[in-house]
């Protein structure tokens, strides 16, 4: 049994927008950052990677709900 995947109403630049107004005050600048997102089952994953992995320094990860814009799940990694 596969699941049905709801046909999204947040669009790729709003979930990107939650997030981003989430994690700007934890960590008051995303520039070293690079952007990945995609859509599942779950909704949208919004993850951020660092630029140097080899620099110290976490990164937040969020799956926001696809039709209504909340956010499903957080993790600030440090």
């Amino acid at each position: 049994m596969s699941a049905v995947m709801t046909i999204p109403t947040i669009s790729r630049q709003q979930a990107i927008a939650i997030a981003e107004a989430d994690a700007l005050p934890v960590y008051r600048n995303l520039d070293d950052l690079t952007l990945e997102v995609s859509l599942h089952n779950d909704g949208w994953h919004v993850e951020y990677q660092m630029r140097k992995p080899r620099h110290a320094g976490g990164r937040p990860h969020y799956v926001i709900d696809a039709v209504t814009g909340e956010i499903v799940s957080k993790k600030y990694y440090q």
